[in-house]
């Protein structure tokens, strides 16, 4: 099953171009298929039965896995089979009669304006003290919530991905989808700033085309940026869970608010389908309250 799971993987990669991070996420779920598998005794995908895939499922749910996750693992090992049946080392499809569970979508995590205003103003009272890593967080935060940017897209952004002069980058999303991002005129003076009085510096004498640098000179990870946005948050005196993911929220939450169309915000984010664009249309009551006031008979 290793030998047959590892092409699947291999098939995702090369065929579908999926992240490291997805690819990752598929392969968690399946190793945990493949232990199950393993205890139940079967080495073959053809000794397997919905009743075998059904009964995994319900043990995770035992070990007291989420829901969601739980249909995530099935989408998983639903794709596996699909793979399998299509490269015709099975003949049927196990996971074929097998239902992937309704679960209501979950809303996004979002900051208020004040609270976006309150984490920008930490980050440039930080840039007052002039160091070389306050003036990249400071670009890196303003450009984060000028375009709604992936983490992941924005720590593997390249100088070349840049056009200051006419104000968009290109990012490259899940799968590798190239698209053009627009940004505001504050990121781009931040971005302005951070790469005539610090990029360089930070560079030393590493030869990389990365955008933003550690002090080692070597590219910026998820990880720490992520460190970064919750120590500002802090000092913002935010005391809420909060992560770069929540700022790309909030980008697309406060743009539709402002009347942008779902068609303009699917692809300032890179979504594949609008129906994942659609979760931004969660206005809370006080701002259509504020749209219905400006009805003739408001």
């Amino acid at each position: 099953m290793d030998v047959f799971v590892q092409s699947f993987l291999d098939h995702l990669k090369v065929e579908k171009g999926l992240s490291k991070n997805t690819l990752a996420s598929y392969g968690t779920d399946l190793n945990a298929f493949l232990k199950y598998l393993e205890w139940k005794g079967m080495q073959a995908p053809s000794q397997i039965t919905s009743a075998h895939i059904l009964e995994h499922i319900v043990s995770l749910s035992k070990e007291g896995l989420k829901p969601r996750s739980m249909a995530r693992h099935l989408i998983t090992i639903r794709r596996f089979f699909k793979f399998l049946n299509q490269e015709k080392i099975l003949d049927q499809d196990p996971t074929a009669l097998i239902d992937i569970p309704k679960i209501g979508r979950k809303l996004p995590n979002f900051l208020t304006l004040n609270e976006v205003d309150k984490i920008l103003e930490a980050a440039v009272t930080q840039t007052k003290v002039v160091t070389l890593e306050n003036q990249r967080n400071h670009a890196m935060i303003e450009l984060l919530y000028a375009t709604g940017l992936r983490v992941s897209e924005l720590v593997n952004l390249k100088v070349d991905d840049l056009n200051l002069q006419k104000g968009f980058l290109k990012a490259y999303g899940k799968g590798s989808k190239e698209r053009i991002v627009p940004m505001g005129k504050v990121a781009n003076a931040a971005l302005s700033q951070y790469i005539s009085e610090a990029r360089e510096s930070l560079r030393k004498k590493h030869s990389t085309q990365y955008l933003f640098l550690t002090r080692r000179g070597t590219s910026m990870t998820r990880q720490m940026f992520w460190t970064i946005i919750k120590t500002l948050a802090l000092k913002a005196g935010i005391r809420r869970a909060i992560s770069p993911h929540v700022l790309r929220h909030s980008f697309a939450t406060h743009l539709v608010e402002r009347g942008a169309d779902l068609r303009s915000v699917q692809v300032m984010l890179g979504h594949s389908n609008i129906a994942t664009t659609e979760i931004y249309t969660h206005l809370n009551l006080k701002h259509l309250k504020g749209i219905i006031s400006k009805h003739p008979r408001g």
